[in-house]
């Protein structure tokens, strides 16, 4: 509130960082159904590999009077179930009455979660389901440079799933991926690249996590990476708490709470692949 002689004046606005996990990298979809908001499940689609066949009868080695043995047997792979669970992301506004109404209060609380909530999703993600999934990479020497956690990544998800994907990096790396021409823009798609063509989120909620599998800590100096199948977000609408004046005010101090909340679920598919790599030499 203004103190003194001060004016007054509207809060400084902000912009959610361009790269993160809300923009082009991902299939953002707004839903109302409260089912899918609860989380979803699916069939995996591209965990199975595509084999290759050689008909036997075309080998050389299996010409002849003597029978070649047991024919070649085609193999059959059955689809895994996958699932995605909800994140709630939230901001809260707490004041006097004799400073807000209830109106100045839910727009405050409004404008704080359209700045914010990016980063929370970010920091639910990270920590429900790349750091408790992933397969990690990283030798047994230690961790290694951004350009070979990079090229270990893409080519577990290049094994994997083969298909475009996710590089996941915090923010706090991400200047160094310019130092090897790791990435490039992507106008058109509004995107970062990498050369291989899979696409970059660069999260702000992922610097503020930086754990390694098991949500363990980064070493000093250190920084995690993790590389997805394609990304889908469900975002549910947002909802104000109370939504009513009235209730929002505690009697006992004059205090006013408004409280504004969005559920999101965010589904990746096949694989998640872990590297730790140096960001200090």
């Amino acid at each position: 509130m203004a103190s003194g002689l001060r004016k007054y004046v509207e809060a400084i606005p902000g912009t959610p960082l361009p790269h993160g996990i809300l923009n082009a990298c991902t299939d953002v979809r707004d839903v109302d159904d409260v089912h899918e908001l609860l989380g979803v499940e699916w069939m995996a689609l591209g965990c199975c590999p595509v084999q290759v066949w050689r008909d036997p009868c075309l080998n050389d080695e299996s010409l002849g009077d003597e029978s070649p043995g047991a024919p070649v047997q085609k193999e059959f792979c059955r689809p895994s179930v996958e699932h995605a669970e909800p994140i709630t992301v939230y901001a809260g506004s707490e004041c006097s009455t004799m400073g807000w109404t209830y109106t100045e209060a839910r727009e405050h609380a409004e404008a704080s979660l359209e700045l914010g909530e990016q980063q929370a999703v970010e920091a639910g993600f990270w920590s429900a389901k790349l750091a408790m999934t992933a397969t990690d990479l990283t030798p047994a020497e230690g961790p290694v440079s951004i350009a070979q956690g990079v090229a270990a990544l893409e080519g577990c998800l290049a094994e994997q799933y083969g298909g475009v994907g996710v590089l996941h990096v915090p923010a706090g790396a991400a200047a160094l991926l310019g130092c090897c021409n790791l990435v490039r823009e992507d106008p058109a798609a509004g995107s970062l690249r990498t050369l291989a063509g899979n696409c970059v989120i660069i999260g702000a909620g992922y610097s503020a996590m930086n754990t390694g599998p098991g949500n363990l800590p980064a070493e000093p100096g250190t920084a995690w990476l993790y590389i997805t199948g394609p990304v889908v977000v469900r975002r549910g609408p947002t909802e104000t708490v109370p939504d009513q004046p009235g209730a929002s005010v505690n009697i006992r101090n004059n205090d006013r709470r408004v409280l504004v909340e969005r559920t999101y679920v965010v589904a990746t598919t096949c694989t998640v692949c872990a590297v730790q790599v140096v960001t200090c030499p």
